[in-house]
């Protein structure tokens, strides 16, 4: 009944999933054959690689200009296919990004073209309105100029498990990578001797057992005084070694050795060129097999030798009240040699590459737009964001390559 319940389960989430499938695989075709209409309607160019906007006669050329300089609006006008004196024009440019967000941008004359004094910034994405007047005539245009945008409903975005995380202040931790092997806690072993040389009666424990500190582990028989005496327990912990048994002689050797591992030991190999970056009371995270998260370790001890292989021996000490940590298990690690404290930073699981740049996918309502970033320390999980980016933005941080695909699926070439 059991089985039969899984199954059922396994085929309900199989059928949501080819649910969800469908309706996004919908909504692309939704987007692809929107973009096939407008390619149909390929906006005119002019001679100077721009725009194309007509109004009886009147003709504007707006094209993004970015050859040696960053990317700013240049425009070419005519009149009844005659050139006219840009300084008898009066222009402005507004554009509605994302989120409402209005860049207006003046004009001045300059040659034989009209030079536009604001920064057109990446993404070139925009609802653009153009307002021009000459000679007591107005002109307006209004169009769509969307680049690396996309819409995906909140079910399907659901479906196919988009993140989003939002970007703020964080503090970035470098770190080094090592490999080592967890011990037993040197201050934590026990080696137990007779006090007095005898005859062992009898041994109270087994290799392997766990004892309680004050509990009996041997009694003897002393040589001199034949009276009999027991060695209790200094710890808690296991018995790791047993070579006492009854009827021997104690003749000054370990008999026993106990091992408390509620704390452990990790030996972590370090090269001398780290060695400088590594200091005592550092956090240490490290990653071991079955268990599955990391483990924090604080850096106690650093070899002042140079191991034959040319490392140098860390040693780091953590908890293992839960008992699931193993002597001799095998270990790598991360050492946090610094920390950073950055105005912005995002997931590194968030970035995509786009065109020629690092990016994010910024969410405003049920929409995705691409954001192109200035990238500065990369620590673990995070990367600084020195630009391109603003704080408080939502962006996608997990399986953002959907987002990605789907904008290039639309097809969306880059307006300049």
């Amino acid at each position: 009944m059991r089985n039969m319940m899984k199954t059922t389960w396994q085929n309900i989430g199989l059928l949501w999933l080819a649910f969800a499938v469908l309706v996004y695989s919908n909504a692309v075709f939704a987007v692809e054959t929107k973009t096939a209409e407008q390619a149909q309607e390929e906006p005119q160019k002019g001679p100077n690689r721009g725009r194309l906007l007509q109004n009886d006669g009147f003709v504007v050329e707006l094209a993004i200009f970015e050859t040696g300089v960053p990317p700013e609006f240049r425009v070419w006008v005519t009149d009844q296919d005659q050139p006219v004196n840009p300084e008898d024009v009066l222009l402005t440019v507004t554009l509605t990004r994302l989120g409402g967000i209005k860049d207006i941008i003046k004009f001045q004359a300059q040659g034989d073209f009209l030079r536009g004094d604001g920064l057109v910034y990446e993404p070139h994405s925009f609802v653009v309105a153009v307002d021009a007047k000459y000679r007591g005539r107005s002109h307006q245009w209004r169009y769509d100029n969307f680049e690396g945008r996309t819409s995906i409903e909140p079910a399907v975005a659901k479906a196919l498990e988009i993140t989003t995380s939002i970007a703020g202040s964080a503090t970035l931790k470098e770190t080094i990578s090592v490999y080592g092997k967890l011990t037993t806690h040197p201050e934590h072993v026990r080696n137990i001797t007779a006090r007095f040389e005898g005859s062992i009666k009898k041994v109270h424990v087994g290799l392997g057992q766990t004892v309680k500190k004050g509990q009996r582990l041997v009694t003897i028989e002393s040589n001199e005084s034949l009276k009999s005496y027991t060695i209790f327990a200094p710890i808690s912990g296991t018995i790791r070694q047993r070579i006492a048994n009854p009827g021997e002689q104690t003749n000054g050797r370990v008999l026993l050795s106990i091992a408390n591992t509620s704390t452990l030991m990790a030996d972590l190999a370090v090269f001398p060129t780290d060695r400088n970056r590594v200091f005592i009371g550092a956090n240490v995270w490290l990653s071991i097999k079955g268990i599955e998260q990391p483990v924090l370790g604080i850096i106690k001890q650093i070899d002042t030798i140079i191991a034959p292989n040319q490392s140098i021996i860390i040693r780091a000490e953590l908890e293992n009240k839960s008992g699931q940590l193993v002597a001799g298990a095998f270990v790598t690690a991360k050492i946090e040699i610094a920390e950073h404290q950055v105005p912005l930073a995002v997931k590194r699981t968030g970035l995509q590459g786009f065109r020629d740049f690092t990016v994010v996918f910024v969410k405003i309502g049920n929409e995705y737009e691409v954001r192109m970033l200035d990238l500065g320390r990369v620590a673990g999980e995070l990367v600084e964001v020195l630009g391109g980016l603003t704080p408080g933005a939502e962006y996608v941080s997990q399986n953002s390559y959907i987002i990605k695909a789907d904008i290039e699926k639309s097809g969306a070439s880059h307006d300049h």
